[in-house]
């Protein structure tokens, strides 16, 4: 093994914070990198965000995780090695890496670009393995354990690797890689238009940049929230057209049927049948969030407005590229407050609280 900066054609240890147990403290451990292959980019992680995926992982909220686990999957950073067969990436580039690392490159979704709904699952940054045979981890018993961004390095398959526009600022820019492309792709998918009345529910790191991509799309854009403490936020800071406080009987009241579209972005249990009333005739509820327990859906609001309520996940890495492209061309970043390795617990029970404007960075010169 070696530990030697820079010697990226062996093994090399790697600082690193991780859950070594279930629900346990976020704390400072080190890993294994492997060497960098022929179709691999190494790089030097310089900001990980935290997304709130990342506390549900730890906390096994959706499924049995894998242990000791390194969370994060919004990466920013520089490549500082590629291997033989890499063209497109070169030292000292800024890249980001997202939430996969592969997928199986064969089936009818990853050949059309869609690899986060890759038919034999995707390999995911953290909390997986890699269980595809052209990966150099792969191993008849399962594949070597995924660890994620808060780290000093990865090395990843450049396939896997996103260019980061330099002319935004590199931490700010980090969570587009989760919080960006998560809000970017049902955008297009479903197909938000210009002069739309378009309403995103929540306002936190996934809410923000849809309330982002909404203005910059030319939709009339509304921010849906609890209460009023966000409004001048909304408002003043990120230019939407409107807020609704959704505690206000009289907002509330004002806002039914007038949405063509709504971004369901709140990850906690909400009332998913009070935001269909909100809709137009032929409306749309797009859910990005991923509440631990289930919504009860009622169909009568869907019979009689002809209304689709949808879920979607990430982009895939094309599409991922022409978020970031975007971003670069209309200079739209995430709102951050950068915390140290040591201060990651704090910051989980923050983001709960949703006590944070509008997501964490880690900076890893902390580790």
């Amino acid at each position: 093994m070696s530990a030697i900066p820079g010697d990226f054609t062996k093994t090399t240890t790697c600082k690193c914070y991780a859950a070594k147990t279930v629900g346990g403290p976020i704390e400072p451990w080190t890993i294994f990198r492997r060497a960098c292959s022929d179709n691999d980019v190494v790089v030097s992680v310089k900001y990980a965000g935290i997304c709130h995926s990342d506390i549900h992982n730890v906390r096994n909220d959706w499924f049995q995780g894998i242990f000791p686990m390194v969370p994060g999957h919004e990466i920013g950073g520089h490549v500082v090695a590629v291997g033989k067969n890499v063209t497109k990436f070169s030292v000292g580039q800024p890249v980001g890496v997202g939430c996969m690392v592969d997928s199986c490159r064969a089936c009818d979704n990853c050949r059309g670009g869609e690899e986060q709904y890759c038919s034999q699952g995707m390999v995911m940054t953290y909390n997986d393995k890699h269980k595809f045979k052209h990966c150099v981890e792969f191993n008849e018993e399962g594949g070597t354990p995924t660890y994620g961004g808060y780290s000093q390095t990865i090395v990843v398959d450049h396939n896997y690797v996103v260019s980061i526009p330099s002319n935004l600022d590199l931490a700010a820019a980090t969570p587009l890689l989760c919080a960006g492309i998560t809000t970017y792709s049902p955008l297009m998918y479903f197909g938000l238009r210009p002069n739309e009345k378009f309403a995103v529910y929540g306002l936190g790191g996934l809410g923000h940049m849809g309330a982002k991509f909404g203005v910059a799309w030319g939709a009339e854009t509304t921010v849906i929230s609890r209460g009023t403490s966000k409004r001048d936020s909304a408002l003043n800071e990120l230019k939407v057209h409107h807020f609704v406080d959704s505690t206000n009987e009289s907002e509330w009241k004002e806002a039914q049927g007038k949405f063509d579209f709504i971004l369901d972005t709140v990850a906690a249990h909400h009332d998913i049948n009070a935001l269909l009333g909100l809709l137009k005739t032929n409306g749309k509820l797009i859910l990005v969030g991923a509440p631990p327990e289930h919504l009860g859906l009622s169909a009568l609001p869907l019979l009689m407005g002809r209304r689709l309520v949808a879920g979607s996940g990430i982009g895939g890495i094309r599409e991922t590229q022409e978020m970031l492209d975007f971003c670069g061309r209309h200079n739209i970043t995430c709102d951050i407050e950068m915390v140290r390795g040591d201060q990651i617990n704090v910051a989980y029970e923050r983001t709960l609280k949703s006590d944070v404007k509008y997501r964490f960075v880690i900076d890893t010169a902390s580790f």
